[in-house]
Protein backbone atom coordinates (compact mmCIF):
# COMPACT_ATOMS: atom_id res chain seq x y z
CA UNK A 1 0.00 0.00 0.00
CA UNK A 2 1.29 3.63 -0.58
CA UNK A 3 0.50 6.06 1.81
CA UNK A 4 -0.17 9.69 0.33
CA UNK A 5 -0.04 13.11 1.30
CA UNK A 6 -2.03 15.93 -0.21
CA UNK A 7 -0.79 19.71 0.04
CA UNK A 8 -3.59 21.81 -1.43
CA UNK A 9 -4.78 24.67 -0.61
CA UNK A 10 -8.09 24.14 -2.18
CA UNK A 11 -10.06 22.08 -0.45
CA UNK A 12 -12.22 20.86 -3.43
CA UNK A 13 -8.98 19.84 -5.18
CA UNK A 14 -7.82 17.75 -2.40
CA UNK A 15 -11.50 15.70 -2.47
CA UNK A 16 -11.19 15.58 -6.38
CA UNK A 17 -7.60 13.98 -5.74
CA UNK A 18 -8.65 11.98 -2.94
CA UNK A 19 -11.36 10.73 -5.45
CA UNK A 20 -9.19 9.43 -7.71
CA UNK A 21 -6.87 7.71 -5.80
CA UNK A 22 -9.42 5.72 -3.56
CA UNK A 23 -10.60 3.82 -6.92
CA UNK A 24 -6.94 2.22 -6.37
CA UNK A 25 -6.56 -0.58 -3.81
CA UNK A 26 -2.91 0.49 -3.48
CA UNK A 27 -3.03 3.62 -3.04
CA UNK A 28 -4.81 5.59 0.28
CA UNK A 29 -4.66 9.27 1.50
CA UNK A 30 -3.28 9.56 4.83
CA UNK A 31 -2.55 13.33 5.27
CA UNK A 32 -3.85 16.54 3.80
CA UNK A 33 -2.58 19.91 4.60
CA UNK A 34 -3.71 23.29 2.75
CA UNK A 35 -0.79 25.18 3.12
CA UNK A 36 3.05 24.89 3.89
CA UNK A 37 2.80 24.74 8.13
CA UNK A 38 0.07 22.11 7.93
CA UNK A 39 2.39 19.83 5.59
CA UNK A 40 5.17 19.85 8.22
CA UNK A 41 2.81 19.31 10.70
CA UNK A 42 0.57 16.34 9.16
CA UNK A 43 4.11 14.50 7.60
CA UNK A 44 5.42 14.65 11.22
CA UNK A 45 2.52 12.68 12.54
CA UNK A 46 1.86 10.42 9.41
CA UNK A 47 4.19 7.99 7.34
CA UNK A 48 3.49 8.89 4.04
CA UNK A 49 5.44 7.55 1.29
CA UNK A 50 4.31 9.90 -1.64
CA UNK A 51 3.69 13.88 -1.36
CA UNK A 52 1.39 15.73 -3.85
CA UNK A 53 2.61 19.12 -3.70
CA UNK A 54 1.00 22.38 -5.07
CA UNK A 55 3.20 24.93 -5.95
CA UNK A 56 1.19 27.90 -5.24
CA UNK A 57 0.70 27.72 -1.31
CA UNK A 58 -1.08 30.95 1.08
CA UNK A 59 1.74 30.82 3.25
CA UNK A 60 4.72 29.91 1.71
CA UNK A 61 6.06 28.75 -2.05
CA UNK A 62 5.28 25.32 -3.01
CA UNK A 63 8.91 25.38 -4.47
CA UNK A 64 10.43 26.02 -1.14
CA UNK A 65 8.55 24.02 0.80
CA UNK A 66 9.60 21.10 -1.56
CA UNK A 67 13.45 21.48 -0.73
CA UNK A 68 12.55 21.40 3.27
CA UNK A 69 10.53 18.22 2.46
CA UNK A 70 13.58 17.14 0.47
CA UNK A 71 15.93 17.57 3.38
CA UNK A 72 13.81 16.54 6.48
CA UNK A 73 11.83 13.65 4.71
CA UNK A 74 11.96 10.25 3.56
CA UNK A 75 8.69 10.89 1.36
CA UNK A 76 9.01 11.23 -2.40
CA UNK A 77 7.17 14.17 -4.34
CA UNK A 78 4.90 14.72 -7.29
CA UNK A 79 4.34 18.29 -8.03
CA UNK A 80 0.74 18.74 -9.32
CA UNK A 81 0.16 22.53 -10.59
CA UNK A 82 -1.95 24.18 -12.78
CA UNK A 83 0.98 25.92 -14.55
CA UNK A 84 2.33 24.42 -17.80
CA UNK A 85 5.21 21.78 -17.14
CA UNK A 86 7.47 23.76 -19.49
CA UNK A 87 7.23 26.64 -16.98
CA UNK A 88 7.91 25.45 -13.44
CA UNK A 89 8.69 21.90 -14.37
CA UNK A 90 12.70 22.12 -14.48
CA UNK A 91 12.50 24.10 -11.08
CA UNK A 92 10.14 21.93 -9.47
CA UNK A 93 12.68 18.47 -10.52
CA UNK A 94 15.93 20.64 -9.76
CA UNK A 95 14.21 20.91 -6.24
CA UNK A 96 14.30 16.95 -5.60
CA UNK A 97 10.75 16.46 -7.49
CA UNK A 98 10.27 13.09 -8.52
CA UNK A 99 7.75 14.45 -10.73
CA UNK A 100 5.82 17.36 -12.42
CA UNK A 101 2.26 17.29 -13.67
CA UNK A 102 -0.62 19.80 -14.49
CA UNK A 103 -3.55 19.53 -12.84
CA UNK A 104 -5.91 19.03 -15.38
CA UNK A 105 -4.29 15.45 -16.74
CA UNK A 106 -4.26 14.51 -13.27
CA UNK A 107 -7.76 12.29 -13.90
CA UNK A 108 -5.83 10.30 -16.44
CA UNK A 109 -2.28 10.22 -15.33
CA UNK A 110 -2.69 10.34 -11.32
CA UNK A 111 -2.27 7.09 -10.38
CA UNK A 112 0.58 5.89 -12.76
CA UNK A 113 2.93 8.95 -11.54
CA UNK A 114 2.36 8.36 -8.31
CA UNK A 115 3.72 4.50 -8.45
CA UNK A 116 6.60 5.90 -10.75
CA UNK A 117 7.77 8.05 -8.16
CA UNK A 118 7.27 5.65 -5.37
CA UNK A 119 9.36 3.55 -7.20
CA UNK A 120 12.35 5.86 -7.23
CA UNK A 121 11.72 6.57 -10.69
CA UNK A 122 11.20 9.96 -12.72
CA UNK A 123 7.76 10.70 -13.73
CA UNK A 124 8.50 13.31 -16.77
CA UNK A 125 5.65 14.16 -19.47
CA UNK A 126 6.60 14.36 -22.64
CA UNK A 127 6.71 18.19 -22.62
CA UNK A 128 8.47 18.58 -19.69
CA UNK A 129 10.95 16.24 -20.74
CA UNK A 130 11.49 17.64 -24.71
CA UNK A 131 12.12 21.04 -22.47
CA UNK A 132 15.16 19.12 -20.72
CA UNK A 133 16.41 17.01 -23.38
CA UNK A 134 17.21 20.52 -25.51
CA UNK A 135 18.34 22.03 -22.96
CA UNK A 136 21.00 19.04 -22.46
CA UNK A 137 21.49 18.97 -25.80
CA UNK A 138 21.73 22.63 -26.94
CA UNK A 139 23.83 23.34 -23.97
CA UNK A 140 21.01 25.87 -23.12
CA UNK A 141 22.21 28.51 -20.46
CA UNK A 142 19.97 29.56 -17.66
CA UNK A 143 17.50 32.77 -18.59
CA UNK A 144 17.39 35.60 -16.30
CA UNK A 145 14.16 34.79 -14.83
CA UNK A 146 16.18 31.31 -13.74
CA UNK A 147 17.99 33.10 -11.22
CA UNK A 148 14.83 34.75 -9.29
CA UNK A 149 14.31 33.28 -6.30
CA UNK A 150 11.16 30.75 -5.86
CA UNK A 151 9.28 33.68 -4.29
CA UNK A 152 10.54 36.11 -6.90
CA UNK A 153 9.18 34.12 -9.42
CA UNK A 154 5.98 33.66 -8.30
CA UNK A 155 5.49 37.33 -8.13
CA UNK A 156 6.86 38.59 -11.45
CA UNK A 157 4.29 35.92 -12.72
CA UNK A 158 1.24 37.34 -10.51
CA UNK A 159 2.46 40.99 -11.78
CA UNK A 160 2.56 40.22 -15.41
CA UNK A 161 -0.58 37.98 -14.77
CA UNK A 162 -2.49 41.88 -14.51
CA UNK A 163 -2.85 41.12 -10.55
CA UNK A 164 -2.17 44.49 -8.22
CA UNK A 165 0.12 44.72 -5.68
CA UNK A 166 -3.04 44.91 -3.14
CA UNK A 167 -4.12 41.48 -4.75
CA UNK A 168 -0.80 39.33 -4.54
CA UNK A 169 -0.27 41.17 -0.75
CA UNK A 170 -3.42 39.15 0.26
CA UNK A 171 -2.90 35.93 -1.83
CA UNK A 172 0.16 35.36 -0.35
CA UNK A 173 -0.49 36.42 3.20
CA UNK A 174 2.21 39.68 3.04
CA UNK A 175 2.34 42.89 2.99
CA UNK A 176 2.14 45.22 0.35
CA UNK A 177 5.24 46.60 1.17
CA UNK A 178 7.07 43.13 0.93
CA UNK A 179 5.25 42.79 -2.21
CA UNK A 180 7.10 46.34 -3.50
CA UNK A 181 10.50 44.84 -2.24
CA UNK A 182 10.04 42.22 -4.23
CA UNK A 183 9.09 43.86 -7.21
CA UNK A 184 12.17 46.08 -6.89
CA UNK A 185 14.16 43.00 -7.13
CA UNK A 186 12.44 41.21 -9.93
CA UNK A 187 12.90 44.40 -11.99
CA UNK A 188 16.22 44.84 -10.91
CA UNK A 189 17.55 41.10 -11.92
CA UNK A 190 15.99 40.97 -15.08
CA UNK A 191 16.91 44.63 -16.46
CA UNK A 192 13.40 45.90 -16.25
CA UNK A 193 11.87 49.45 -15.82
CA UNK A 194 8.22 48.48 -15.07
CA UNK A 195 5.53 45.91 -14.82
CA UNK A 196 4.40 46.21 -18.50
CA UNK A 197 7.88 45.66 -19.11
CA UNK A 198 7.53 42.33 -16.91
CA UNK A 199 4.09 41.46 -18.92
CA UNK A 200 6.38 41.68 -22.33
CA UNK A 201 9.05 39.45 -20.99
CA UNK A 202 6.87 36.86 -18.99
CA UNK A 203 4.75 36.72 -22.31
CA UNK A 204 8.22 35.69 -24.73
CA UNK A 205 9.26 33.22 -22.29
CA UNK A 206 6.27 31.70 -21.92
CA UNK A 207 5.34 32.35 -18.03
CA UNK A 208 1.79 33.44 -18.68
CA UNK A 209 -0.75 32.54 -21.39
Amino acid sequence: MINIGIVDDHTMIREGLKMIIEQEPDLRVVAEAGDAAGALAVLEKNNVDVVILDISLPDRNGIELLKDLRRSYKARVLVLSMHPENRYGVRAIQAGALGYMCKDTAGRYLAGAIRTVHSGKMYIPPSLGEVLANNAVMGVGPRPHEDLSDRELEIMVLIASGKTRDEISRKLNLSPATISTYRKRVLDKLGLATSVEIYRYAYENDLID
